[in-house]
This record gives C-alpha cells, structure tokens and sequence, in this order.
C-alpha cells in the first residue's frame, strides 16, 4: 500500500485516478481549488485519506497546500494532475503579477515540488500538444505575442514536460515521469473527445501501483504506458536550466 497525493482531483482524469488508486487498496489524498470543488472530491471519493484545498493560481495558496500536503505526507506517489485548457479568449493576468495558464500549469507544480519532499514516484501531466509549444525563455508567458489561448496552454504543457526531466535528472533514484493522457472526455477536453476518463487515468495508476520494470523507469514521456519522444526542448539541458531559473525568479524558491 502506498500513500499517495493527485492535485486537480475534484473531477475528471484527477478524481479517476483517486478512484482508481483507492479500489487498489492504497491511502490517497485529494485536492480541490476551494471548498466547493472539495465537497465534489469527498462526494466522488468518500474514502479518500484527507481533502486539501489551495488555488493554485496563487502563490500564497499553492505554497499553503505544500505546507498542508506536507502535513499529511510523507508521499510513495506525488501525480502533478492539476491544470487548465487553453480556452481563454483573452490573457489573465494573476495577482501575482503572472499569466494564468503559466502559473497554474507550469509555477504551481513547480513550487509544489520545490517545497515538498521529491516522492519515489513522481508523475507529471502534459499533452500530446506539449509538441506544437514554443521554446522562448525570454517569453514563457506569451507577454509579447498575440494571445492564444491554445498555444499559451502547448506551451505551459512544454514546459511542465522540461520541468519533469529536469526533475528526473537531479533525482536519480525516482522514478520522474511525464504523461499525455490523451483526448478524453472531461469537462476540460469536451464532448467530443474520443477517450473515456478511464483511459486517461491508466498510464498513471500503472506508475503509481506497479512494480513491472517498466513502470518502475524514470524520465520518460509516456503514453499508453508506450514512451514517446517529446518536444526537443526538453531533452535539452541548458534550456531546462533556463526554466528553472525563470520560476525561481518568479516564486523565489530554489529546488533543494
């Protein structure tokens, strides 16, 4: 059995995972955006270790949900579920001065990962779109091109992808993956997607629960449990380093 926290885990790919993880017999922890989204988890899944709460297009509250998660820890499994689409006509700016796709996206697992233990088992969720993102460290927030709502979110998911490899490569004895779980049918991927929650909460139970060679790897990109090859620029080192060096200027915290 192993003790396991799923951010984004209110609905959709996250809360099956939950359900998922919990029919296997082992303790999870959820977390939801606020007390509403809470409410749902504990409804989807009663039996659930403990329901955190933290919007992470805050920095305040996404450091507090480290600091709550941490209490309840410590985690076999952490699975960086959490994130928005590329829905949004227009750019949002967050109070803390950032994008919101980047920052819920891309700083907030950062943080969550700066400031809690690294598990043994590390999951990170990107998109097969992670492939169309752009590589611009001197715009990772879409400041000085015409919005696109779509290509801001390709983006994010490229650099949660280089963020997951930079974190496979200083921890050698995890296991640091990334996974795209496919068009499915959620309230973020839509009606018409052709693939069940079911199937894209798969690859990730695997991670988390099997002990196969090939769920015990690390610095992947995998889909299908099948691995794929991701945008170049994440199996590029120095740009991987100018990430990191861009989101520890914007939170001010440093990977241990």
């Amino acid at each position: 059995m192993s003790r396991i926290f799923i951010t984004g885990s209110s609905q959709g790919i996250g809360a099956e995972c939950a359900r998922q993880l919990l029919a296997l017999g082992h303790e999870v922890v959820v977390h939801a955006r606020d007390d509403a989204r809470a409410a749902a988890a504990l409804d989807a899944n009663p039996s659930v270790a403990a329901v955190l709460t933290g919007d992470l297009a805050s920095i305040e509250q996404t450091t507090a949900l480290a600091a709550a998660a941490n209490e309840q820890g410590p985690y076999d499994v952490i699975i960086h579920n959490a994130g928005l689409g590329g829905d949004a006509p227009e750019r949002v700016t967050t109070a803390d001065g950032l994008e919101r796709i980047y920052q819920v996206n891309v700083v907030a697992p950062y943080l969550l990962t700066a400031l809690m233990p690294v598990a043994k088992r590390m999951i990170y969720l990107t998109s097969g779109l992670e492939a169309d993102g752009h590589w611009n460290p001197y715009d990772l927030q879409g400041s000085t091109r015409e919005w696109n709502g779509m290509q801001a979110y390709s983006d994010s998911k490229l650099h949660l992808s280089m963020l997951a490899f930079e974190i496979a490569a200083l921890n050698p004895d995890c296991a640091v993956n990334v996974v795209d779980p496919g068009w499915i049918r959620t309230r973020m991927g839509g009606s018409e997607a052709w693939d069940p929650v079911e199937l894209g909460a798969e690859t990730q139970v695997w991670l988390a629960d099997s002990d196969e060679p090939e769920a015990t790897a690390t610095g992947r990109y995998l889909k299908r449990r099948e691995e794929l090859e991701p945008n170049p620029a994440v199996r590029d080192a120095e740009a991987r380093d100018a990430l990191v060096y861009e989101l520890i200027k914007a939170t001010g915290v440093v990977l241990p």
